[in-house]
């Protein structure tokens, strides 16, 4: 591993452990020739992914760029590093897992955008003005009725009583003839 700040080849491994979410391996490591410390991650990686961009230009597929877009949506609100951790895990988990070597950029936004919506609203709508270029404040209202119509229907689900099954009369003890 090349150190970043002499460019030295001859990086050494002090210290392994798994992620919090094991889904990595986290190194500490050391240059024997400027002493400098850094940290690595190692990541399972299923295939090399391609994005095919709306213009139809295809770059390899950077989940540090899908880290950084999540982080961006999530400036500033409640959000536990471990839970985007597992989101943009989770995310490109789903990607690699689908058997396509390319994948398209609205797809990728399509999951980021699902992801959020479950984690965070405000991140959700953030995302969504960015992702589906928002021009004027109604493109806003229509996504927070959206929005709010969802979670409208969730919570008189939650709400309905639960249809119970009918419950026998009660049998009177029969009493004995003595």
């Amino acid at each position: 591993m090349r150190c970043p700040y002499c460019g030295g080849l001859d990086t050494q491994v002090k210290d392994s452990r798994p992620s919090d979410d094991s889904s990595a391996i986290r190194r500490r490591r050391i240059c024997p020739d400027c002493g400098g410390r850094f940290t690595t991650f190692e990541r399972v990686q299923l295939r090399e992914l391609i994005v095919v961009k709306r213009s139809g230009r295809k770059v390899p597929f950077d989940r540090d760029k899908l880290q950084r877009s999540v982080e961006t949506a999530l400036r500033k609100r409640p959000v536990e590093a471990e839970r985007i951790e597992r989101l943009v895990s989770g995310i490109t988990r789903r990607l690699e897992s689908t058997g396509e070597a390319e994948v398209t950029s609205e797809a990728i936004g399509e999951a980021v955008m699902e992801g959020l919506k479950g984690l965070d609203d405000v991140a959700y709508v953030r995302f969504a003005s960015v992702y589906k270029n928002f021009r004027e404040a109604r493109d806003f209202e229509e996504l927070l009725g959206h929005l709010a119509a969802g979670a409208a229907q969730a919570a008189s689900a939650d709400e309905a009583p639960a249809t119970e099954e009918p419950v026998p009369p009660a049998r009177r003890p029969r009493s004995r003839a003595s």
